[in-house]
């Protein structure tokens, strides 16, 4: 039941919505079309007023001075349509009425000019309605002078004025109907538009943010339907950031979980192979193990490495050499890079580089880094490692002292084809991977790492090659000889 009286409510809510529209328009043009009305018919009555009250008449009888019977006043009746009564000033009396009997002067006052004549009260003789006015003629002959009574038909006037405003009244009412049909049509796009939105915001609910496109005119609606697609892009960004910081708080709980158990094992698998390692003083043998103990350091690196992402407590920062750092982890990856037929180069610095920093972390950082590179570059490939301080430059000053930069730089070069165009802009974002089955937590921990020891992490793409440039602020940089 409710669902089937929703639509009515609605539909209700727009009937009333256009009836509204319909009023005001109505009221606005019958308020044009009174005023209009008015106008003519007050100009009809100052037109009609003038001739109707007969100054065109009185002004002839009062300047030609020609004889006045009956036979005069039918003609001019004939002309202008009203009554005429004629009382001279011995008392006698000439009319057109066809009812004389018993006829009295009207009370009008007499105007002593034509000039001044005007309609004045309403009467009514023989059942007939006339407008009266009365002039005084001046003339030569007393037989003709007296007072001229003009009696115009009320009904005439009523013509007059009809047809006076008529035309007002049709254009009112033609403007009536087609501001009803204008608002009619604005009610509908309007509604539509309306639900149009109504529509979008539903999906928005339910999951779909999607843009929705911008049509119509410039004005309110669009301009709350721009601030809709605006809302529903925050909102996809909020769900998607939302969603990855689920992810990562799933991940730490599983890799917290799983943490000890894979720890345990490496450790037992590397006291395992060290106790071999003793057995085995010489030989073959004694390099393959050597290779298991690095390649279960690396196992180990990647646990830790899972149990460190979004940790930031617990790092123990002291003065530790870059150079260092590096040599260990490029040491740590020979065998792998000699397996996959990747040229590893690495050529320690003349200049001792000294950062304030967690070994273990930094060396994870570098790992990660180092391995991405090996794995880009394949079969046939090589990757370069540089160390060098934050301007690019390293040397003596003109006393042959040291010269100390605010920072160093770590770059990491390969051959590979760098990442794909698809994740390029959003490479250190967690599970952002280009790989099949990678897991996109690498770079993530990489800039985390940085960023924790006040540094930073980018990469490029030139002449071929993809260089990652890891930048830390120095502790203590010496330069020394080689």
């Amino acid at each position: 039941m409710k669902r089937t009286a929703r639509p009515s409510r609605r539909l209700r809510k727009r009937l009333r919505c256009l009836a509204v529209h319909a009023r005001e328009k109505w009221i606005a043009c019958a308020g044009v079309s009174a005023i209009s009305c008015w106008c003519r018919s007050w100009s009809c009555w100052w037109a009609w007023s003038a001739s109707a009250a007969g100054q065109p008449v009185a002004r002839t009888f009062c300047e030609f001075h020609f004889p006045l019977n009956e036979n005069v006043l039918d003609q001019i009746r004939g002309l202008s349509g009203a009554e005429y009564l004629l009382v001279t000033a011995d008392g006698r009396q000439m009319t057109t009425l066809s009812e004389t009997a018993g006829l009295v002067p009207p009370p009008a006052a007499a105007a002593d000019s034509w000039q001044s004549l005007h309609l004045g009260q309403r009467l009514t003789i023989g059942g007939h309605a006339y407008l009266c006015s009365a002039v005084r003629l001046q003339r030569p002959s007393a037989e003709t002078q007296g007072i001229l009574y003009i009696l115009y038909p009320e009904a005439l006037w009523r013509d007059a004025r009809w047809d006076a405003i008529r035309p007002s009244l049709l254009l009112g009412g033609f403007v009536g109907l087609a501001s009803l049909a204008l608002a009619a049509g604005m009610a509908q796009r309007l509604s539509r538009r309306i639900r149009e939105l109504g529509r979008r915001t539903r999906l928005i609910a339910a999951g779909d943010f999607g843009p929705m496109p911008l049509t119509g005119h410039h004005d309110e609606l669009r301009d709350l339907a721009r601030s809709v697609n605006d809302m529903a892009q925050k909102l996809a960004q909020l769900q998607e950031a939302a969603q990855r910081d689920e992810r990562l708080r799933l991940l730490g709980q599983v890799s917290g979980g799983l943490a000890h158990q894979l720890r345990n094992g490496v450790t037992g698998a590397m006291l395992a192979v060290q106790l071999h390692a003793r057995e085995c003083r010489g030989g073959a043998d004694r390099e393959a193990l050597d290779v298991a103990l690095r390649q279960l350091a690396i196992l180990e690196s990647n646990v830790q490495r899972f149990l460190e992402l979004g940790k930031t407590n617990g790092q123990r920062h002291e003065p530790c050499s870059l150079a260092a750092v590096v040599d260990e982890t490029v040491a740590l990856l020979r065998p792998r890079c000699k397996h996959a037929h990747v040229d590893l180069r690495w050529q320690p610095p003349a200049v001792s580089l000294v950062v304030d920093g967690d070994r273990g972390q930094l060396g994870h950082l570098l790992l990660n880094l180092l391995s991405n590179a090996i794995e880009a570059a394949g079969p046939g490939g090589w990757v370069e490692v540089r160390t060098e301080p934050g301007d690019g430059r390293a040397g003596e000053d003109g006393n042959g002292g040291p010269v100390s930069s605010s920072c160093c730089a770590v770059e990491i070069i390969d051959s590979g084809p760098g990442p794909a165009p698809e994740v390029a802009g959003r490479l250190f974002e967690p599970f952002v991977t280009g790989k099949s089955d990678g897991v996109g937590l690498g770079l993530a921990v990489a800039r985390q790492v940085a960023q924790a020891h006040g540094g930073t992490v980018t990469w490029k793409r030139a002449t071929g090659q993809t260089c990652f440039r890891i930048e830390l602020p120095l502790a203590e940089a010496k330069l020394a000889g080689a």
